[in-house]
């Protein structure tokens, strides 16, 4: 699987070369800023790209701005984001349009190879990935109705949910069987009044309104 990094810190973006390429992927460009980025992704087409929120010449949303380009132009590309802080809103910028492919990590879950490969793993395969971080203070932020009628577990659930997790790893996570978690997301759907649909398409509108996009 061919990957594109874009990290303007050396050491950084060296290390994230390092670690892909050990877990089997192609690192085909390794790049230190949104032009350059854009540039590696429209002639080496890869199937995921790693990229830094802030980048040069500013320092501000580059890489965020860079990242929502691809996702229009490119979007079968995964995109996962580093960010040093937690800004949410780039999160939710990220996921307004799309929710698979996408990722928001922050760079200190690098140095944890293991989780960060995980994450990866689930962005490129076309699922979500959501720091921790990043949802419990979007948690914070948007707890409002609907969201106040869930219970605490189910709050657990959608949180463990908008970090891209599966029924199974939910139920490891929190120690439970299939079957609770299950009963926790349809429940979940119930509060959250979502129209009656697939249960993928219920899953991404419940997390979107998680968010507070939806």
């Amino acid at each position: 699987m061919r990957a594109v990094i874009a990290e303007d810190s050396v050491l950084l973006r060296v290390g994230l070369v390092k670690v892909l390429e050990a877990v089997g992927y192609e690192v085909v460009a390794a790049v230190g800023d949104s032009a350059a980025l854009l540039t590696a992704v429209e002639e080496h087409q890869p199937q995921v790209v790693v990229t830094d929120v802030r980048m040069p010449p500013g320092f501000t949303d580059e890489g965020v701005r860079a990242a929502l380009l691809i996702r229009r132009q490119w979007p079968e590309v995964a995109v996962l984001l580093l960010s040093q802080y937690v800004e949410e809103r780039y999160a939710a910028d990220l996921l307004s349009s799309n929710t698979s492919g996408v990722g928001y990590l922050l760079k200190e879950r690098v140095a944890n190879v293991d989780d960060f490969v995980d994450a990866l793993q689930r962005v490129a395969s076309g699922g979500t990935a959501l720091d921790p971080e990043v949802v419990a203070q979007l948690l914070v932020r948007r707890h409002r109705d609907p969201l106040e009628r869930l219970t605490p577990r189910e709050r657990d659930v959608l949180g463990l949910m908008a970090q891209g997790h599966s029924n199974t790893a939910i139920a490891e996570s929190l120690v439970v069987s299939d079957s609770a978690v299950a009963k926790h997301i349809s429940s979940i759907f119930t509060k959250l009044e979502l129209p009656a649909a697939d249960a993928t398409h219920r899953r991404v509108l419940a997390v979107l309104r998680y968010l507070g996009e939806g």
